[in-house]
């Protein structure tokens, strides 16, 4: 079966009909660069792309993919147009911050089955689109990093309890605490980060076989079950999370967080004093 093929917007596009049922999907973010970094234009497409899938009931299975040489180095800290700006107030800032977290839950709650197929870096931004979903494959060179504490910022987006569901409190805390440290594709599948890991270049081909699997079967049980079981898994992360988007705009405006981020451009060791 021959996929159709849907452009959202610049950097992301929607292929379906994939496979012998035709029952997959394949949605691309590709910024034309290796950083394949998140900016305010890429949140709003990626956000789009899962949504379009809600009246969807030929699909039973979205696999999201980023470049081969990398799947996304996290928010774009030069997009002028983001929440970085300057010049913009409390409200509008708050109003922004909501991109983050509506694209992470847009992906969250599609009633498909969703599988990430990771080459090279996933960091910050990237990691929290993945932990979002509901399967994740990668390469044997591809590396995780939750780079936000370290830049002065909370790790936000309604990460934290996905990451806790995935890899248990103690882990999660080691990763983003220390935002530095590098989380190998084989640590990442002893901790439970990950599902599969396999030879570099061959991860969408191994994410697209797993895909078939699913499309395989009934597709109604399959969402009633997908359904049942994050409904159980999520029930209380809304308790956690309900203040990340504060948090972030209050950690925005210390001294600390202008520290990081002028430390991460000068590619220098930053100096925290709590303020």
């Amino acid at each position: 079966m021959t996929p159709s093929t849907q452009r959202i917007g610049e950097f992301v596009t929607i292929e379906r009909g994939w496979g012998t049922s035709g029952r997959m999907a394949v949605v691309t973010f590709d910024r034309g660069n290796r950083l394949n970094a998140l900016s305010m234009q890429a949140m709003r497409e990626l956000r789009d792309a899962a949504r379009s899938f809600e009246d969807d009931v030929d699909t039973s299975v979205v696999v999201l993919r980023g470049r081969p040489d990398g799947f996304s180095a996290g928010f774009d800290l030069n997009d002028r147009t983001g929440y970085h700006s300057d010049s913009m107030g409390l409200g509008e800032r708050r109003a922004m911050l909501r991109m983050g977290p509506s694209m992470c839950d847009a992906w969250e709650q599609m009633e498909q089955v969703t599988i990430a197929a990771i080459e090279g870096h996933c960091i910050g931004g990237g990691a929290a689109i993945v932990v979002a979903l509901d399967f994740r494959t990668c390469g044997r060179s591809a590396h995780f990093r939750i780079p936000e504490i370290g830049l002065g910022m909370n790790m936000s987006w309604g990460s934290l309890p996905r990451l806790v569901h995935l890899i248990g409190p103690a882990r999660a805390k080691q990763a983003v605490i220390l935002a530095n440290d590098r989380i190998s594709a084989e640590s990442a599948l002893s901790w439970g980060l990950v599902e599969e890991v396999v030879d570099d270049g061959t991860v969408f081909c191994a994410a697209r076989s797993f895909a078939e699997r699913i499309a395989a079967q009934p597709p109604v049980p399959v969402r009633m079950t997908k359904q049942s079981i994050n409904a159980l898994a999520t029930a209380l992360d809304r308790t956690a999370t309900h203040m990340d988007l504060d948090q972030y705009a209050l950690t925005y405006a210390s001294e600390d967080f202008r520290e990081g981020v002028s430390a991460f451009r000068q590619r220098r060791p930053p100096e925290f004093r709590g303020r």
